[in-house]
């Protein structure tokens, strides 16, 4: 990874908060099926609810809340409605479209099969790479992660990744889209460009 923030000493994701139907169930998936540790939980004051921290890693957490009377899921708006390479994966703006947890790439074929061995229903294999597709059968040089995706009990799309290239000035190479859809022509290509990369130039 390149980069490094000026501003801000960020030490990855505290944790994320997100809000399950069913605490017990979220437990039995997450702790028992995905073996993440449960590492503390708390009744909210007032009755209002719960909220429970499990820990994915370096010191990170994935929490979430049980509010007694909490609107139902929205799939397709706060969630995607299908996993991707099987329908609709869109959702509305300010919504957590899914979370990937890093996983090592020498275990990723494993751990495919550990899901599957559980009874969750995963996608294909990803390999994610710069062709036209953006996407391989087979792994090679070209890829950059692979991933598999599954949704939890609650529709939260998931995603095991697996970092297996390092980036460079090259992977950073187009400009972004705005809110009515056209390209911020020079926001970030040209800046490639003036830093004496005409190879970024497309």
């Amino acid at each position: 990874m390149t980069g490094k923030n000026k501003e801000f000493e960020f030490r990855g994701v505290n944790h994320l908060a997100l809000v399950c139907k069913d605490m017990a169930r979220t437990v039995e998936f997450y702790r028992d099926i995905l073996g993440m540790p449960l590492v503390k939980t708390l009744d909210l004051p007032g009755g209002r609810g719960q909220h429970f921290f499990f820990d994915i890693g370096n010191g990170d957490s994935l929490a979430f809340f049980w509010f007694d009377g909490a609107p139902e899921a929205a799939p397709g708006i706060a969630s995607p409605e299908a996993l991707p390479t099987q329908g609709n994966f869109v959702t509305a703006h300010g919504s957590l479209n899914h979370i990937a947890f890093n996983v090592p790439a020498e275990k990723f074929d494993e751990y495919h099969r550990k899901l599957i061995d559980k009874g969750i229903k995963v996608t294909k294999i990803l390999n994610h790479d710069n062709s036209p597709t953006q996407a391989s059968d087979q792994m090679y040089d070209g890829v950059y992660v692979r991933s598999v995706y599954f949704f939890d009990p609650d529709g939260v799309c998931l995603e095991f990744a697996a970092w297996t290239a390092e980036f460079d000035e090259h992977d950073v190479a187009h400009d972004p889209f705005q809110a009515d859809g056209t390209r911020r022509e020079g926001m970030i290509v040209a800046k490639a460009v003036a830093a004496g990369d005409s190879a970024l130039v497309g």
